[in-house]
């Protein structure tokens, strides 16, 4: 996922989605307006949950530091390190396997 799409970009995509809807149908919705790769696969890597509100959807990708969520520096950090919603489950994150894990799925 590139982390250079904003939040703008991503809401910008799925401005023509009734809520709530599932991270499928966000998917679909944004290809169908055309959204670059990078924000299809910004939304291809949040949890499978039904999202209430466009600000759900952007509080849930991981974004760029500089992405205008209005976010304090602290909560940007957090959210790099972390991605996801406050109160998400570790392992409903999206988070790249450690050589151990890669060694252990072989």
């Amino acid at each position: 996922m590139d982390r250079a799409t904003s939040a703008r970009d991503v809401v910008d995509a799925i401005k023509d989605v009734g809520f709530p809807a599932d991270k499928e149908k966000l998917i679909d919705a944004a290809r169908r307006a055309g959204a670059s790769q990078d924000v299809v696969a910004a939304l291809r890597g949040m949890p499978q949950e039904n999202y209430t509100n466009r600000d759900d959807v952007a509080r849930s990708v991981r974004l760029a530091p500089d992405s205008g969520l209005g976010l304090t520096r602290a909560q940007q950090a957090e959210q790099a390190r972390m991605g996801g919603r406050p109160g998400q489950s570790q392992h409903l994150r999206d988070a790249p396997k450690t050589p151990i894990q890669e060694e252990l799925d072989r």
